[in-house]
């Protein structure tokens, strides 16, 4: 039988955790009694350095429930972040994990179809929304936009996924050997390769609680993807360079002759568009140009992802997992 892990990070999510928590055991258990889960399966919370009560409810919910454990980072380090490390801590405990979020909108119904897919021999099992229905306009289209534009920019990336996916033993140890500072777990694991396969399901409302992901961080996570796995935006302003000196030229070849023939017009109003507009060119095109390097900046410091304070495993003796300790001080 196959011994899953479920990893859900977890930033203050103390309204929809105990709910979350029986929702997965249920199912959890449903699994064993079927016989498609072996019975070291877990669940693994991940408190991403919560400022609420998750961290305390994780503690209590692993003391009553021997399925449930968790890891606690030392500080926010951010979704990505969070969800690595409750991956490379479940990494050599498990033959496949699965990710989901806290928030119950991931549909728990179809893990049977992935764990089966798992055992016809995908490595990489992919959650896909079927549709958009119940997201607002707005939202809707910017976020298919934003597939559509990084498909353009060359990234191979899954249409309509987020981070619900099921790796196996040999994707984890892939994934464990990018190193990278300035994490995009979607564009990162179809680089890996192996066998994969496609899940699709109906995303649900949230439960409790209100979503950590507003405009100002999905703008940001959005520029992050983009700037960690194409450089085709330096390209674009190189194409874009090569055009305004064309054009440059044009110019001036236009206003010589004008000179020449003796026509004279007054181009204020024209000079100051070309400057005002050069001017906003060049500003936008440092401003790309310094998002590259300042991630090159924390590449090249090389300071851990994330720190682990805390971690609970139930289940394993000391002896076959040393790792598997109460209470930790680990950098990666």
């Amino acid at each position: 039988m196959t011994t899953v892990y479920f990893v859900v990070p977890c930033y203050n999510e103390e309204e929809v955790l105990p709910e979350t928590v029986k929702r997965l055991s249920s199912k959890l258990e449903t699994l064993i009694k079927n016989n498609i889960a072996d019975e070291k399966s877990r669940m693994l919370f991940v408190d991403d350095g919560s400022k609420d009560k998750t961290w305390e409810l994780i503690e209590q919910f692993s003391s009553e429930n021997k399925y449930v454990g968790g890891v606690k980072l030392s500080r926010n380090r951010g979704h990505q972040n969070a969800l690595l490390s409750g991956l490379m801590t479940a990494k050599g405990k498990c033959d496949c994990v699965i990710s989901l979020d806290a928030d119950l909108q991931d549909d728990i119904g179809v893990i049977d179809e992935f764990i089966k897919k798992y055992n016809e021999g995908c490595e990489i099992v992919y959650g896909v929304r079927s549709s958009r229905k119940k997201d607002t306009f707005f939202k809707r289209s910017t976020a298919q936009g934003y597939y559509k534009f990084m498909s353009m920019l060359g990234v191979d990336i899954v249409y309509n996924h987020a981070d619900y996916r099921l790796l196996g033993s040999r994707a984890l140890d892939a994934l464990s050997e990018y190193k990278e500072v300035n994490l995009f777990l979607r564009g990162i694991v179809p680089l890996i390769g192996y066998r994969c396969d496609y899940v699709y399901y109906e995303r649900s409302e949230r439960f409790a609680g209100e979503s950590k992901y507003p405009l100002k961080k999905m703008l940001r996570f959005a520029i992050d993807g983009i700037t960690s796995f194409s450089v085709k935006p330096l390209k674009l302003i190189s194409n874009i360079g090569i055009i305004i000196c064309i054009l440059s030229i044009i110019g001036f070849i236009y206003a010589l002759v004008s000179v020449l023939m003796g026509v004279a017009a007054a181009g204020w109003a024209s000079l100051m568009c070309s400057i005002w507009f050069l001017g906003g060119l060049q500003m936008f095109s440092i401003g790309i140009v310094g998002t590259y390097v300042g991630k090159i900046y924390s590449e090249v410091k090389a300071r851990p992802r994330y720190r682990i304070e805390k971690e609970i495993i139930n289940g394993y003796p000391q002896n076959d997992n040393p790792e598997s300790i109460n209470n930790i001080n680990k950098d990666v």
